[in-house]
């Protein structure tokens, strides 16, 4: 029941009824027309030419011809009309009609006398001129007669049958109906054909409609040559779904914005809140420290000049230790966050490791660390090359840091290598030691993460180096981490080489 319903809804049913409708009422008004009006139609028709004949015989007999030529000119037009005509005098028959017997034409002027005083019938009535409709004695045959008297005084009879009008709308109506199935049939099927027509673009841009409200503009409407409505409307809708499409398009990019300013606003509350939290974390026994040996100061504990030196070293070496942590917490912040830009350039990675050990030179010696490092090469790198020496940095500190006597010997090793596959170098800076546990291979680049706390005091760490280390190389995009070895551990990370093609 449901499904009959929507289908009457359709358009293209709706326009299929009412096609269908339209057609069954244009056959009602003619059959219609056929009854009421043709016979009427037809009568006004033949009282005009009947009226239009008796002024053309009256100015015949009013003209110089002959009784012989008179003749001529009646039969001539009772043949092209199929008329009846009798013309009369007071002395008798002038001219009758040659197809019929005298005895019925005087019927018929007899009948024209009878009936010439009575309203019923009659269609037209002048002085000289009548016209009307009559029966014959049996009633069976109807005619239109014309009486009336010529300006030389001649009577005029013109009679012609009009029984074969009520068969001809007789036969009409047969027709009409034995046709009016065909007709409505031939027609539902052309109904049919044009209402598709019609209604399949309507269809069309229903469909598009949908998918617009769905905010799906991927489907247009193909446009014709056609300057009708239906065409407009299509061009209308493209335009507007283009409208539409970008303007949702520009909210979707304001959205995405705004929703990168909340989580830009979200993150960098949350670096304020991790910030104050390790801050806070970290600076208790420096500033404990400070505060101890400030007061010990003040309450001159120690009154000889070593003891207050040796306090104030103790508070210059805290506040230098805060400093540093500050500076490398603000750094991480901003690396883990997606503040800092990187100025990539090409540079030499040897030269800068080189550089590196020059700076840690004094602690090797002092730790009788050998060092393994082919120097020969030349390796262009295309990176930023404060923050891969930061990197290096942080992996030769921690090595130093954790380098152990294996087989008699402290070993750091430095290799670099290259993968022209990928166009890539890989870092390794290895130093001979203790592997690192199972459970410390992830920890090991949370901030803060200390393996010996004791000894971390001791030699100013901070703790935070490998998450630095994590931070830049996560910017980068590129792999970095370790791996143990027999004799020690490996760390690496790798970087793109600088090609000069690009």
């Amino acid at each position: 029941m449901e499904k009959l319903k929507n289908s009457l809804n359709s358009v293209q049913v709706k326009l299929f009824l009412t096609l269908c409708i339209v057609i069954i009422l244009i056959i009602a008004i003619l059959i219609l027309i056929n009854n009421i009006i043709l016979e009427t139609f037809f009568l006004y028709n033949k009282k005009n030419a009947l009226k239009s004949t008796y002024e053309q015989i009256n100015t015949y007999y009013n003209g110089s011809y002959s009784q012989l030529q008179m003749e001529d000119v009646l039969n001539k037009i009772v043949k092209i009309n199929n008329y009846e005509i009798l013309v009369k005098n007071e002395d008798g028959i002038v001219y009758s009609s040659d197809k019929y017997h005298s005895s019925n034409l005087s019927q018929m002027a007899k009948i024209a006398g009878i009936y010439t005083n009575y309203d019923k019938g009659i269609l037209e009535i002048r002085d000289n001129m009548i016209i009307r409709t009559i029966n014959d004695d049996t009633g069976n045959n109807s005619y239109l007669l014309l009486a009336g008297k010529l300006d030389k005084g001649y009577e005029l009879y013109i009679r012609i049958s009009v029984a074969f009008i009520h068969e001809s709308v007789e036969i009409s109506n047969k027709f009409l109906y034995s046709m009016a199935f065909f007709v409505i049939l031939i027609a539902a099927i052309i109904v049919s054909f044009v209402s598709k027509k019609f209604t399949k673009p309507i269809v069309k841009l229903n469909d598009i409609a949908k998918s617009m409200s769905n905010l799906d503009f991927s489907r247009r409407y193909v446009e014709t040559d056609t300057d009708d409505e239906i065409n407009n409307l299509g061009k209308s809708i493209n335009i507007m779904s283009d409208k539409l499409e970008k303007t949702i398009s520009r909210l979707r990019s304001s959205n995405i914005e705004l929703e990168r300013d909340i989580e830009e606003k979200s993150k960098i509350d949350e670096m304020r809140k991790s910030f104050i939290s390790d801050v806070s974390h970290e600076l208790k026994t420096p500033i404990a420290l400070i505060q101890g040996y400030s007061e010990g100061l003040l309450e001159n504990v120690n009154k000889d000049e070593e003891s207050r030196r040796f306090y104030a070293e103790v508070i210059q070496d805290e506040a230098s230790k805060m400093d540093k942590l500050v500076k490398q917490l603000l750094e991480l912040m901003n690396l883990e966050y997606g503040e800092r830009e990187f100025n990539n350039k090409q540079f030499n990675i040897i030269e800068l490791e080189k550089e590196v050990l020059k700076k840690s030179t004094v602690i090797i010696e002092e730790k009788n660390i050998n060092i393994e490092f082919n120097k020969d090469t030349d390796i262009e790198v295309l990176a930023d090359d404060f923050y891969i020496e930061q990197v290096i940095t942080n992996y030769i500190t921690n090595a130093i840091k954790h380098a152990k006597e294996i087989n008699g010997e402290k070993k750091i090793r430095i290799e670099n290598e290259i993968n022209r596959e990928n166009n890539t170098v890989k870092v390794k800076i290895f130093n001979t030691g203790e592997n690192i546990n199972e459970e410390n291979k992830e920890r090991i680049w949370n901030r803060f993460y200390k393996g010996d706390e004791s000894r971390n005091r001791e030699d100013g760490s901070t703790g935070i180096g490998l998450s630095i280390v994590k931070a830049i190389m996560n910017n980068y995009k590129k792999a970095y981490g370790f791996c143990n070895k027999i004799d020690g551990v490996e760390f690496y990370f790798e970087l793109n080489l600088f090609d000069a093609n690009k």
